[in-house]
């Protein structure tokens, strides 16, 4: 095994594991706990006051183990980029939420625009600054890539904020979203060495950084992500994807956003077609599982099998 890929996993794995018990009470005394909706699954009304933004503990963790190896390893750098780039928008939705009690945080069109922002730079980078082509690999169809000319461009800003916003909506549940990326980042990690993009210190940084987390964000929670987290994420997933020109893949081994973010589309597509009728119990399609009775351990444990699974075949496909 790479010592370029120990060491950012054990480093950290270390930092989060430090931070959490020094955040969690910051975050506490700040008021920042989740805030959990009335009409939401009742389960969860006990969680409100658990404290929220949690994700800057493996963002943190992330980064400052990443800046290591940036510069023996330039390809890392267009990957943090796109992680801290995204968890700062969430960062700040989350701040104007929790600690100035603006309940809906950046409005739709202060998101979405700082996303366009954020993602203009990073493939400004890429196309200038990197040897990495737009072309993608083509799953089980080794060494064929799909080569969009210029319409690549517009593909990768509806791919990469579509991630984001898949990771998103999967974090709902105790360890859900961080479950599901840590298992993510564990494949990357893997290809990466194998096909020698040099990005596994960033992707091994990532698999520690949600190991320590996780520590703390299993059921019961003790923290919450937040959107600092589940931004962070997505734009970590989609960057990491990008550098190794495979966004295709995402379909496979990002199943569970794919799903997560559909249930809310046909969800709301179905009420406003039928005045007022729904498919689901409840969307995104996490809560419509813990509706039908299945535990919060249950629905974490099934969706990261599938995940891994997922993430098995995209090996396959290479």
């Amino acid at each position: 095994m790479n010592i370029q890929v120990v060491f950012p996993v054990l480093i950290s794995f270390a930092i989060s594991v430090i931070l959490g018990p020094i955040v969690i009470p910051f975050l506490r005394r700040l008021k920042m706990g989740q805030t959990e909706r009335v009409e939401g699954v009742q389960s969860h009304l006990k969680k409100a006051g658990t404290p929220t933004m949690g994700g800057v503990i493996f963002l943190i963790a992330a980064v400052v183990t990443t800046l290591f190896y940036a510069k023996d390893y330039p390809n890392v750098i267009p990957v943090l980029f796109l992680t801290l780039g995204f968890g700062i928008i969430g960062f700040l939705d989350d701040y104007l939420k929790v600690v100035l009690r603006r309940s809906d945080g950046l409005l739709a069109w202060q998101k979405f625009g700082l996303q366009v922002v954020v993602t203009g730079i990073f493939v400004y980078y890429i196309l200038n600054y990197t040897n990495v082509d737009l072309a993608m690999r083509i799953p089980f169809w080794p060494n064929h890539y799909l080569n969009l000319g210029w319409l690549a461009i517009p593909v990768l800003f509806f791919a990469v904020i579509g991630t984001v916003n898949g990771v998103n909506f999967t974090d709902g549940l105790d360890g859900l979203a961080s479950s599901v990326t840590l298992i993510v980042a564990v494949f990357f990690t893997v290809v990466s060495i194998g096909i020698g993009s040099g990005i596994e210190p960033v992707t091994g940084a990532v698999v520690g950084g949600l190991m320590g987390f996780l520590l703390f964000n299993v059921y019961p929670a003790r923290v919450f992500m937040g959107d600092t987290g589940s931004l962070a994420l997505g734009g970590f997933v989609a960057g990491a994807a990008y550098m190794m020109q495979m966004p295709l893949f995402i379909l496979l081994i990002g199943l569970i956003y794919l799903v997560e973010v559909l249930s809310v589309m046909i969800q709301v597509t179905y009420f406003k077609a039928t005045h007022g009728k729904r498919i689901f119990k409840m969307a995104p399609i996490h809560h419509h599982f813990e509706l039908c009775g299945w535990s919060e351990t249950r629905i974490v444990a099934v969706f990261s099998v599938i995940t891994a699974v997922m993430c098995l075949i995209a090996l396959l496909a290479m």
